[in-house]
């Protein structure tokens, strides 16, 4: 193998499995040892560089950075970063006079944005810096989009989206609320430099049985969340049935309990290992007591005399063949009776008011072509960011598009090529203070999960308003920030001061090192005393040693980043170093491109 490139940031990046499976990038051991150490808006800052809404996700984000967790690896259970993050969220103090400062005088270029989401919001927040005039368009009352509409107050409360979506609105952003867009080819003819469309996927997917439009009691899910949330529904049948398996249908049924339901059953026609909503989704769900009926196929509504009775569904079975392929197959039939219908298998993109003969194209399903790397759309200077521009997502990779959203728009409002984007950078800094002393807390210990304290069940259901989540206490806090095994703190090898004494391979408590003759990684992963046998993570391999020509090998995979190897190296061939990404947002791609300007001139 060859020696391993840790000045690559993609090395020491993916071995911050939490950071590398954030898709905004966050630096969560970073914010969690802030937490540790009290310094909640230190925390709270940091973590609003990439994912912009901290106590917003710190409550509903879908949290890919948890089934990625190292800890879960040793232990099992990962460590709640999501919920540490509204730690930073609940706490943090005045922060706002550390944000970057916005120009009074403008640049002269302005921009339309079209729906007051995240990743509207996300683009807004980066371009305020660099002097951009901004005109957001809301089509709803109240800023927010679809976690306005669609996430349940009891989950998500007003006040917290009010108080991230105030902050940047507040800087300088015409907002128009009520204010639907009808028409791209009319805002076009205005007088703005970009345009960026972060609408969402606001259309619910139908379910176009036999009695389908025989009464009014049958629902499309996203829009009966909103007309709950904007207090126009505020009541529902006794007996409900909510179709789908995801995390909408998660919020459908547990707002039916909230409004009067009495029996509330969510039907979805696959198996348990097939539903797309998230285990942390599911389980307040059936906590609540909603019944989870798998394996029925609906194919038709009971409708008597205009009002809904029930409906019926095939049951099925489900098998894979010889050749794995799944089959299924009808084996029974039933009628459940019910008052209510929800459907909740979907949702798509929705743009009737684009116009098709502007040039900005459209693929079989509706949804908008948009290149992967500059969000910019067929059509020069229009943007898509979030659902609106590949479908619905999550949250965090809804800002995530925005930031590369505001870098595309200020490249294409000074006339750069929107291709050519800076790469991340990395920071290595060493975190020795003494010779057995670390800037971090590296004693490892075996400790459960802290399960966030909500609302006692009899309680929660008096107001749909009511948060079930209370957040950490302090003292559950402060132990679930030393769950954090600290990989963003490297282990870091100078081949050179090695004296293959083996010291650091004999104090492992992991057995994630070995001294071997170089080979194919194959054959070195099998060598280490804990054979390598995830492929997903990288092995280091250092250059060879001064004394046999070996080669120091390690596997990243179960390293707990103690820094016992560093401690007991006599040579100081080992060292642990904290590792920063670095991350380039608008502001630095304005800054690299201002400094080009300067050397060619």
């Amino acid at each position: 193998m060859q020696p391993t490139d840790t000045k690559n940031p993609d090395y020491y990046h993916k071995v911050v499995d939490c950071q590398w499976g954030c898709p905004a990038h966050t630096d969560v051991p970073g914010y969690i040892r802030h937490i540790a150490q009290g310094e909640y808006t230190q925390a709270y800052l940091l973590n609003r560089e990439s994912n912009v809404f901290p106590g917003i996700l710190g409550r509903v984000c879908d949290r890919p950075c948890e089934p990625v967790c190292r800890r879960a690896r040793v232990d099992e259970e990962p460590v709640a970063i999501c919920r540490l993050k509204r730690v930073a969220g609940d706490l943090k103090g005045d922060f706002k006079s550390h944000l970057p400062a916005v120009p009074s005088n403008k640049n002269g270029k302005k921009v339309a944005i079209i729906g007051a989401g995240c990743a509207s919001l996300t683009v807004a927040n980066d371009l305020l810096p660099l002097g951009y005039e901004m005109d957001v368009f809301e089509s709803l009352p109240e800023m927010g989009g679809l976690i306005r509409s669609n996430i349940p107050k009891f989950r998500l409360p007003p006040e917290v989206i009010d108080e991230e979506f105030d902050v940047i609105i507040e800087q300088g952003i015409n907002l128009h609320l009520n204010h639907p867009i009808e028409s791209m080819k009319n805002l076009l003819e205005e007088d703005y430099d970009a345009v960026l469309v972060g609408t969402g996927a606001p259309k619910g997917r139908e379910l176009d049985l036999p009695g389908r439009h025989e009464t009014d009691q049958i629902h499309v899910g996203i829009a009966w969340l909103e007309s709950v949330a904007f207090d126009h529904i505020d009541e529902v049948g006794e007996k409900v049935l909510i179709i789908g398996g995801g995390n909408t249908a998660m919020d459908c049924c547990r707002t039916s309990l909230r409004l009067g339901g009495k029996d509330v059953k969510v039907i979805y026609r696959g198996e348990r290992h097939t539903m797309k909503s998230s285990d942390w989704e599911l389980e307040p769900a059936l906590e609540e007591n909603v019944d989870l009926v798998l394996c029925h196929s609906p194919e038709e509504y009971i409708v008597e005399d205009g009002k809904l009775t029930g409906m019926r569904f095939s049951i099925m079975e489900y098998s894979v063949d010889d050749e794995g392929k799944r089959q299924s197959k009808k084996v029974d039939e039933t009628i459940i009776p019910c008052d209510t219908v929800i459907l909740a298998i979907g949702q798509e993109n929705s743009f009737p008011w684009v116009e098709r003969d502007l040039g900005i194209e459209f693929d079989q399903w509706e949804v908008p072509v948009v290149d992967p790397v500059t969000y910019e759309s067929t059509l020069k200077g229009v943007f898509f960011a979030g659902d609106a521009a590949f479908g619905p997502k999550n949250i965090i990779e809804a800002v995530e598009q925005g930031h590369q959203a505001a870098i595309s728009i200020h490249k294409y409002c000074n006339n750069e090529s929107l291709k050519e984007r800076l790469p991340h950078g990395m920071n290595l800094v060493t975190a020795k203070m003494g010779i057995h002393e670390w800037s971090y807390s590296n004693d490892y210990d075996y400790d459960d999960r802290y399960e966030v304290p909500t609302v006692p069940m009899d309680n929660r259901f008096k107001d749909i308003n009511i948060e079930v989540e209370l957040g950490y206490e302090p003292g559950q806090f402060k132990r679930e920030v030393e769950r954090c095994l600290n990989c963003d703190i490297q282990t870091d090898f100078e081949a050179g001061l090695c004296i293959e004494c083996d010291a650091c391979i004999d104090i492992c408590p992991v057995n994630c090192l070995t001294i071997t003759e170089n080979d194919e990684e194959s054959e070195i992963r099998k060598k280490i005393k804990t054979p390598a046998d995830n492929y997903d993570q990288a092995l280091y391999v250092s250059e060879d040693l001064p004394q046999t020509g070996r080669v120091m090998v390690k596997d990243e995979d179960v390293c707990i980043h103690c820094g016992l190897c560093a401690e007991r190296c006599p040579t100081a061939a080992w060292d642990m170093k904290k590792f920063t990404l670095q991350i380039p947002y608008a502001t630095e791609e304005a800054i690299d491109a201002t400094q080009k300007t300067k050397k060619a001139v």
